[in-house]
C-alpha cells in the first residue's frame, strides 16, 4: 500500500500539490517574515513556482529575490522541483489555476 501511495504522490499533479502544501506551511522560511505576510505560493507546475503578491512594490522585491526563493524552496522540499519563480500581482484566488472546461452544474 505504501509503495502505491508513494508512486501516486511521486508523479503528476499530486506531486506538485504536495510540494506546494509543504512550501505554504514553510513560506516564512522561504521568503522571510515580511514578504511571507505579503505573498503566497499559488501553484507549482512543470518546475515553475507561481508566487502571488499583493502589490507591484512587493512584486519587485519578490522578483529581485527569485533565485533565492527558488534555492530556499528546493532546500525545504529536499529536491530540485522548483526550476523557476514567476511573480504575479493580485489576491491568490485571482491567480489560482482555472479548469476552463467546467461549467456550472458540472456540464
Amino acid at each position: 500500500m505504501g509503495e502505491v501511495i508513494r508512486g501516486v504522490l511521486g508523479t503528476g499533479p499530486l506531486r506538485g500539490g504536495v510540494a506546494l502544501g509543504r512550501l505554504a506551511r514553510s513560506w516564512d522560511r522561504v521568503v522571510g517574515d515580511r514578504l511571507a505576510g505579503r505573498s503566497t505560493p499559488v501553484r507549482l507546475e512543470r518546475g515553475a513556482l507561481v508566487v502571488s503578491v499583493e502589490s507591484s512594490s512587493w512584486a519587485a522585491q519578490a522578483t529581485f529575490l527569485a533565485e533565492e526563493i527558488r534555492r530556499r524552496a528546493n532546500d525545504i522540499l529536499g529536491s530540485e522541483d522548483v526550476r523557476s519563480v514567476r511573480v504575479v500581482v493580485g489576491r491568490p484566488e485571482q491567480n489560482a489555476p482555472r479548469s476552463g472546461s467546467r461549467r456550472p452544474g458540472g456540464v
